[in-house]
């Protein structure tokens, strides 16, 4: 690991990085983004750490192609062993089987390279989610092959677990057969081993001789246009087998097996498709990690459009506070009744100016002799506002319901809370009418301390004393439900003159400025308890959003993780973006190539239009 060090640290952070849930909602290709995530995340562990670690460790090829493509039956010819099961049944491997040479069982028997596959010995098909290791001594050192299940198999986590191999892999040994070869999944694949320079050659299995000719110029020409130039292809003859798990004749997987010898044999040319192959999977880091930043960060975004539809329900729901409040509705009604109960329903308005004491003393004998009237309009005033609340609540908690179920992010919240079946989120929370009332109850108390502190003003003490401050309280009250403040001035026809009568009689006793600032005053004690309230109500929506997406800094962190990555990545000895093409020679000096990622001479040469 000489030299690595500070690559392998990079690696690490990056890794350390993914660990986040980064995409939890349904925003914009979530899917893609999820599966870009895992198959990085797996990359990482499965293949970059380990291998940056052991540059030095035994090369693994994995076979890897088709159903029915006769994957396990080349591994097993290979090997010159039985060491991987065959059979008509599909999908036939079931866990992955990797077959080496004693020398190197230590290293892929420990959990080195794919260290989520738990290790099992032994001969059968092995467990899903296991990875059976076994050894061959016909197999040369420093070379292990990997028998992968199907990667268009019926099976979706065998799927999943044969494109984890393949990223794993130091080198593809791409099986396809002359009837399947121009499928479009394994040119999915191929195009990622082009993409990611990884070494590969192609194994065209079970050619029929007449075909042999026009399906192998075929397949050249695939490989051409499909960015592939110079991939080795290698035909295997179609060959009946005396019985179901026999081997291919050795004529027939001899340039193959000669091929990989040559480079298990060479230590030069081992370690040159190592590092090509490497390159590309580091160099894919500089597009791969920043477009999932791009898509962390829509997730974000998408996570505070859903805060603002939860602050735009009930910032509407405040403003309707607001306007009850400010259009006298409040004093109409059960209130006004009681109003009405409380200073009787003579000719009051018609002599009003001539008349403040008059009425003074009548209110001042109403709360002395008969506390009734005071508390029942002190309860209807409760009520109304109570009402008023859970009005613009349920109206707040009902638009932020529908605001969130009208996106998939939304529902993907709610969904993932499992909180749409009980029925009532969509409606204020069964508390509220509690709170309310007890904020209300605060709120009362404090209009009348701000009534008793203004009276202690020396020239209003005498005034207020003979007035009572749970009267002035009172009328202080009903003004904030149909004054602006007190500075626009009397809304005469509200709620049969309420204003026009609370206003008079505060300004008897406080002066006209003194009514404007404590009416101000004691509005906005008012709404910032209601704001409160309905911020509480708010909570039951923004809760669920609560540790949902990436970090604030995710996108930024990821970045720069990449960045680290890219300035230590030569360090493994091979120039950024020669992926494709040129290669280091081998023991022969037969120019043969190695696919997108390296080339690599062969002991024999093999002609593509075998």
């Amino acid at each position: 690991m000489a030299g690595n060090e500070g690559l392998l640290a990079a690696l690490g952070d990056l890794r350390r990085r993914l660990d986040h849930d980064l995409f939890p909602l349904e925003i914009g290709d979530v899917a893609s983004h999820r599966h870009a995530l895992k198959e990085l995340r797996g990359q990482l562990d499965d293949y970059l750490l380990p291998r940056v670690a052991a540059m030095d460790a035994p090369l693994l090829a994995v076979v890897g192609g088709s159903t029915g493509a006769g994957k396990s039956t080349l591994v097993n010819s290979l090997a010159c062993a039985d060491v991987a099961e065959t059979g008509v049944l599909r999908p036939t491997t079931l866990a992955p089987t990797l077959v080496a040479n004693p020398a190197d069982e230590a290293w892929f028997g420990r959990q080195n390279v794919l260290p989520g596959l738990a290790r099992t010995t032994g001969r059968g098909r092995g467990e899903p989610g296991t990875l059976r290791v076994v050894t061959a001594d016909t197999l040369p050192a420093g070379l292990a092959l990997l028998d992968a299940p199907d990667i268009d198999s019926v099976v979706t986590a065998n799927r999943e677990i044969a494109a984890q191999l393949l990223a794993a892999a130091d080198l593809w040994l791409f099986v396809t057969t002359a009837v399947r070869y121009a499928d479009e999944v394994p040119w999915g694949f191929l195009r990622s081993a082009r993409e990611r320079s990884t070494a590969l050659a192609v194994v065209l299995d079970r050619v029929p001789p007449e075909a042999l000719e026009p399906v192998t110029a075929h397949l050249t020409r695939l490989l051409d246009e499909n960015g592939l130039p110079g991939t080795p292809l290698f035909s295997v003859p179609e060959v009946a087998l005396p019985e179901e798990n026999a081997r291919l004749p050795e004529p027939a997987v001899r340039d193959v097996r000669g091929w990989l010898a040559a480079i298990a044999a060479d230590a030069h040319a081992r370690d040159q498709v190592v590092r090509r192959t490497l390159a590309g999977a580091l160099d894919s880091i500089t597009t791969r990690v920043p477009a999932l930043a791009d898509a962390a960060e829509r997730q974000r975004a998408g996570v505070a459009d859903l805060r603002r539809t939860i602050d735009g329900a009930y910032g509407a729901a405040m403003a309707t506070f607001d306007d009850g409040v400010r259009d006298g509705s409040l004093l109409r009604g059960e209130v006004l009744a009681r109003w009405h109960d409380f200073i009787g329903t003579g000719d009051f308005m018609r002599s009003l100016e001539s008349r403040i004491g008059w009425l003074r003393e009548r209110l001042v004998s109403a709360f002395t002799g008969r506390p009734a009237p005071e508390t029942r309009l002190r309860v209807a005033l409760e009520t109304g506002l109570e009402a008023l609340i859970r009005s613009a609540a349920d109206a707040a908690a009902e638009r932020a319901l529908d605001g969130w179920s009208g996106t998939p992010a939304g529902r993907d919240v709610l969904e993932r809370a499992g909180v749409i079946s009980a029925g009532r989120l969509g409606r204020a929370s069964s508390g509220l009418p509690e709170r309310a009332s007890s904020a209300l109850r605060a709120w009362q108390g404090y209009v009348l301390d701000l009534v008793a502190e203004e009276g202690t003003e020396k020239r209003t003490t005498a005034r207020l004393a003979s007035f009572s401050v749970n009267v002035a309280g009172l009328m202080l009250m009903l003004m904030v439900f149909t004054s602006t403040g007190g500075i626009t001035g009397i809304e005469v026809g509200i709620a049969g003159g309420t204003s026009l009568l609370s206003q008079k009689l505060l300004e008897a006793v406080f002066g006209d400025q003194a009514v404007r600032t404590l009416t101000q005053a004691a509005r906005e004690d008012l709404r910032g308890r209601v704001r409160v309230l309905l911020d509480e109500e708010a909570v039951r929506f923004t809760s669920l959003l609560d540790g949902v997406g990436p970090p604030e800094d995710a996108a930024a962190a990821l970045r720069r993780a990449a960045q680290d990555v890219h300035a230590h990545r030569d360090a493994i000895g091979v120039p950024a973006g020669t992926g494709a093409g040129g290669g280091p020679p081998d023991a022969t000096r037969s120019a043969r190539s190695l696919g997108s990622g390296a080339q690599v001479d062969s002991p024999a040469q093999v002609d593509r239009s075998r």
